[in-house]
């Protein structure tokens, strides 16, 4: 224990000598760990506390606090947006190939570090993020990347608070706050319900434009590498491979999401089920951002189309479609004037074929639809056709 105490001492000693003297008496600056505390306690509450005490729960319903919550986040990233760009990358002042840290107290710098610090404690907003699908009971989403990405990003900011408050590295922060705008400007009109699901057609570009901006900030790292630049380049490698790490992560999530999406739609499409705004929930502020924005319309006339195209691959011309349900075939049906076509009269809708009825879209040659049609046309023989 005396070893570790020893070792705790000297790295506060360092940091104390090495560090932003305008920075280390601000609140969580002084050491690393109560931000680690803070970290590894987001991680432990998510993953195991919070999922247990849940277990015999009955989900909340946060609809108006979800809206709340992200329309304050959409402020807040605006503001943060607002102050590094007016401190810097929208003035001029700052260079996007090589912009060293100023350690002065010039009222513009001392804006910037101000600005960073205010980042750096966004992070810790970010939680609630995990908090919300835990307390919704939507542990599918409480995934690796997204436990990854919140818990280490305070952490990761903390650094450049401490010793770099301003200069190279607030560039992430520029870019990340725009898309924070994006991104929680989308959570917020998706909480407020399903009638601005319409609105919403560019969810899916979202994670795209977070692989970009994992793209801009290595190309804007990494030069440095390359450039004489008065800037750190421990930072360089810092902030380089932080956005390589979430870039092919996030990589990672999209492929595996484009997949999951593909086999939900052709699942949808072979069952001739669609369900309303492409498996899209109502309140689920925070879900997949791979979900199709499929209407209910178009994807019955795919699932239509679809049913279509298999009996006409299997010869058997026209097909009706008995509304997805097998079982209506004992009643509702009667035997026109030739005596060669079908009317179903099933939940008040009439198809007409030539003898062909397909059921629940099957018609793949296993003579199943064939097999029914044949039974109906035994039943009928010993009817009475009605009037």
């Amino acid at each position: 224990m005396a070893l570790i105490m020893k070792y705790i001492e000297s790295i506060n000693r360092y940091m104390d000598t090495h560090s932003d003297s305008r920075t280390k008496d601000w609140p969580m600056m002084s050491s690393p760990f109560p931000t680690l505390a803070v970290c590894l306690t987001y991680v432990y509450l998510v993953k195991v506390l919070g999922p247990r005490l849940m277990e015999n729960r009955k989900p909340l319903h946060l609809q108006n606090l979800l809206v709340l919550y992200n329309a304050l986040q959409v402020v807040f990233s605006a503001w943060l947006f607002y102050e590094i760009g007016v401190s810097g990358w929208l003035t001029g002042h700052y260079s996007f190939r090589c912009q060293p840290v100023d350690y002065s107290n010039n009222p513009r710098t001392l804006r910037m570090v101000h600005a960073c610090w205010w980042y750096y404690f966004s992070k810790f907003t970010e939680f609630m993020d995990t908090i919300f699908f835990v307390l919704r009971k939507k542990t599918s989403q409480v995934t690796t990347l997204h436990v990854i990405h919140h818990g280490c990003m305070p952490m990761s900011v903390w650094f450049g608070v401490k010793f770099t408050p301003g200069g190279h590295s607030t560039f992430f922060g520029l870019l990340n706050t725009f898309v924070h705008i994006v991104m929680y400007t989308y959570y917020m009109f998706s909480a407020m319900g399903p009638q601005y699901q319409k609105y919403l057609w560019w969810k899916k570009y979202l994670t795209t434009l977070q692989m970009v901006q994992f793209i801009l900030i290595m190309v804007h790292a990494f030069q440095l590498l390359f450039i004489d630049c008065n800037y750190p380049k421990a930072f360089v490698w810092w902030i380089g491979m932080h956005a390589v790490m979430f870039f092919f992560l996030f990589n990672e999530f999209y492929k595996a999401a484009y997949k999951n999406r593909l086999m939900k739609q052709n699942a949808a499409l072979a069952n001739g089920h669609a369900k309303p705004n492409g498996y899209c929930k109502s309140i689920n502020a925070h879900d997949d951002l791979f979900l199709p924005q499929t209407t209910t319309t178009e994807a019955a006339a795919a699932a239509a189309a679809a049913a279509s195209a298999t009996a006409k691959a299997n010869g058997n011309g026209n097909a009706a479609l008995s509304n997805g349900h097998a079982n209506g075939l004992k009643n509702g049906y009667k035997t026109l004037a030739n005596g060669d076509a079908v009317t179903s009269l099933t939940n008040g809708s009439a198809h007409k074929s030539n003898g062909v009825l397909l059921a629940n879209g099957y018609g793949n040659g296993n003579g199943y639809a064939t097999q029914l049609l044949d039974d109906v046309a035994q039943e009928l023989k010993h009817r009475k056709t009605p009037k």
